[in-house]
């Protein structure tokens, strides 16, 4: 690791601007997160006294000195964290991923991962992904749960990726929506992108998004509530989320792409889930090594199960 101190003289000009804004600005090859993370490790000072905290307001006229350290470089480690294994050979493993479960470091993220606890358990898994993605051959949400496959070996990694690529998995999702949909079968055909403005969110309204189409059925509906089965045809982020949230029936839990944060049947009302109502129920693909057909399937949660009870509805069995 390197080691550079860094100094500035702060002019009077920018008065009442934050620390973390100020050297963001004079340290262009830094993320403002890096910065954050050496004022909170101590490495910057105001006139010779350690900096409080990123938001602190300049003044005018201080010195500001940085210890500019590199990061480490990253690597996943092992965690003994539960996980539920719906499927094991020599080739993949496939885990029933619980909702609140980050796949992979990110974003600040960087233990209790999905990836933490595989390695724990299995050891060493396919290196395609890199150093923080040891077996990730795709991705479910933070807050959606169910099927997820990891290729333990290369070779098998980049077979499972191909049929991905070439839309050859089929992938099967739960879904409780708000509302009735207008007809009991059809296919979401909307392109989606990153928002703009909310950077965590995707959007259908910009015309360089990429093709999505999301095919659902209708399993069963009452009180305002429709539950879907939807079989994905490309696999892009967020996208049963966006999609039926764009056609004016968004995922019941998901605040972000508008759901309410009350639910109500009737004159009875209830918190909204503190998850999404979304489960990759089933996954069906070719074995990378055999070629054989396989299909794995997850159990609904219960926290799911027993919301469709409350509203009324029979939770269906993965069959």
């Amino acid at each position: 690791m390197t080691t550079e101190v860094r100094r500035f003289a702060v002019p009077p000009e920018v008065r009442g601007q934050r620390l973390d804004t100020y050297l963001a600005a004079h340290l262009p090859t830094a993320s403002r997160t890096r910065i954050q993370e050496l004022i909170r490790e101590g490495r910057v000072s105001v006139n010779d006294a350690q900096a409080a905290r990123p938001s602190v307001r300049l003044r005018g006229g201080e010195t500001v000195a940085v210890e500019v350290v590199e990061r480490p470089p990253l690597e996943a480690v092992p965690e003994a964290i539960p996980l539920a294994v719906l499927y094991e050979d020599d080739d993949l493993v496939a885990i029933d991923k619980p909702a609140g479960m980050v796949v992979h470091a990110g974003a600040g993220v960087h233990r209790g991962t999905l990836v933490n606890a595989l390695l724990h358990h299995f050891g060493r898994l396919s290196s395609v992904g890199g150093p923080l993605r040891p077996g990730i051959v795709h991705r479910l949400d933070k807050a959606t749960s169910g099927v997820l496959l990891v290729a333990k070996n290369d070779e098998a990694h980049r077979r499972l990726a191909e049929q991905f690529s070439r839309r050859q998995v089929d992938k099967r999702y739960l879904a409780l929506v708000h509302g009735r949909l207008p007809r009991a079968h059809d296919v979401i055909r909307l392109r989606v992108a990153r928002d703009r403005v909310h950077r965590t969110r995707m959007t259908t309204r910009r015309q360089e998004g990429r093709a999505a189409e999301t095919e659902y059925r209708v399993l069963t509906s009452a009180s305002g509530f429709t539950l879907v089965e939807a079989l994905l045809h490309t696999g892009r982020t967020h996208q049963v989320r966006v999609h039926f949230s764009s056609v004016g029936h968004p995922v019941v839990g998901d605040t972000l792409y508008g759901a309410p944060r009350m639910l109500r049947r009737g004159n009875r009302s209830r918190p909204t889930l503190n998850r999404n109502f979304l489960h990759a129920q089933r996954i069906r693909f070719r074995h990378p090594r055999s070629d054989a057909l396989v299909e794995v399937k997850a159990p609904l949660p219960e926290e799911l199960r027993e919301l469709l009870r409350w509203l009324g509805l029979e939770p269906p069995e993965v069959g």
